[in-house]
């Protein structure tokens, strides 16, 4: 071997070395969080992201996909265990306890029963594993960290709006309020936040309904007897979410009768479509990218052995807590379109198509 090929013989041996090195050592591909205290065995590590329900849309088809690419992007060679609990509680817990037992370095939960949770919490935290409560707090037993909305914020957000339309429409009559699910933390929050807003309006509370696991079928069915019992004396209702304003909204058309302005939240696509018909009055839009990548990049500091600090304090849980935006006919398109949340090909199609026009949504 003559001495021009020993130099390149020991460059290359150089450079294996060096690479190897650094994927030993690397970040896994997160800016905003790479380096530190992870080691090897964390680039091949497991995180569980478990979800609550398939009764809202958004698990299956924005946060798991939105969760994992961002994970991806932190950890390519990290693995995201995803299981959705379909509104068990005892489901939800048998899959943490799977998690625990893959070796999970963190879990991501959005609780079925907050209440029942406290038992994952405990559970994990006894294993050193941290939990992430997402959207949904977990109050008994404090989580590690807590991301979300601001859910009594959006409360009285969707419920000052309709409050304030309905005065300006000079409406007479009262309110239906429709809750969330009655296991949810969450929901609470946004209950008492509507409860801000209706309470001094001046507008009879003429009922209430706590939703079973948020389903749409059984608040459409709550609200068809409410039809019945108070018929025109109803002249707004104040929907927790969108899967509930849509049943709400389905109860009205059943009955034949005119649908009064029903707030939503979660943004659906389906809610989109049903403000640009004019059937739903608002909904909220807090854009779940942002709290699943936020979950992500807090996972991620916990699994490289990091304790992320909150920006506040819920629950004595340290917590980042997001605000959302109030979207109407009068800011759909800037909201939803122009930001680029939705697409117009998604949601203008067959009978919504002219309503898009009308509002310059294209």
């Amino acid at each position: 071997m003559n001495k021009a090929q020993m130099r390149t013989s020991a460059f290359a041996a150089a450079a294996v070395l060096a690479a190897s090195m650094l994927a030993a050592c690397g970040s896994g591909g997160g800016g905003e969080a790479g380096g530190g205290s992870g080691g090897g065995d964390v680039q091949n590590a497991k995180v569980a992201f478990l979800m609550p329900d398939l009764a809202s849309t958004r698990y299956e088809l924005q946060d798991k996909p939105l969760f994992e690419a961002r994970m991806k992007q932190l950890c390519p060679t990290c693995e995201v265990i995803y299981q959705n609990a379909d509104s068990d509680a005892a489901k939800q817990q048998q899959q943490a306890n799977s998690a625990l037992a893959q070796g999970v370095k963190a879990i991501v939960i959005d609780p079925v029963d907050s209440a029942a949770a406290a038992t994952i919490v405990k559970s994990a935290q006894a294993q050193q594993v941290p939990i992430i409560a997402y959207d949904r707090p977990i109050p008994a037993t404090p989580a590690d960290y807590y991301i979300s909305f601001d859910n009594e914020k959006i409360g009285s957000m969707i419920a000052q709006s309709l409050v304030e339309h309905l005065k300006e429409k000079k409406a007479e009559g009262g309110i239906l309020q429709v809750n969330g699910s009655p296991t949810d933390a969450a929901a609470q929050l946004i209950k008492k936040g509507i409860h801000t807003a209706v309470d001094p309006s001046g507008f009879k509370l003429l009922a209430e309904y706590d939703t079973p696991d948020w389903q749409p079928e059984k608040a459409q069915t709550w609200v068809s007897g409410q039809i019945t019992q108070f018929k025109d004396q109803i002249v707004g209702v104040v929907a927790a979410n969108d899967g509930t304003g849509g049943g709400a909204i389905a109860a009205f058309k059943a009955a034949g009768v005119q649908v009064p302005p029903v707030t939503g939240n979660d943004a659906e696509v389906a809610a989109a479509q049903r403000i640009i018909a004019g059937d739903q009055f608002n909904t909220i839009s807090k854009p779940i990218k942002i709290v699943a990548e936020a979950s992500a990049n807090v996972a991620w500091e916990f699994m490289q052995g990091r304790k992320p600090a909150g920006k506040t304090q819920l629950y004595d849980t340290p917590s980042e807590l997001f605000v959302p935006t109030v979207v109407t006919t009068d800011n759909i398109k800037e909201v939803l379109f122009d930001s680029g949340i939705m697409k117009a090909a998604d949601v203008c199609t067959g009978e919504y198509a002219k309503g898009c026009a009308e509002l310059g949504i294209q």
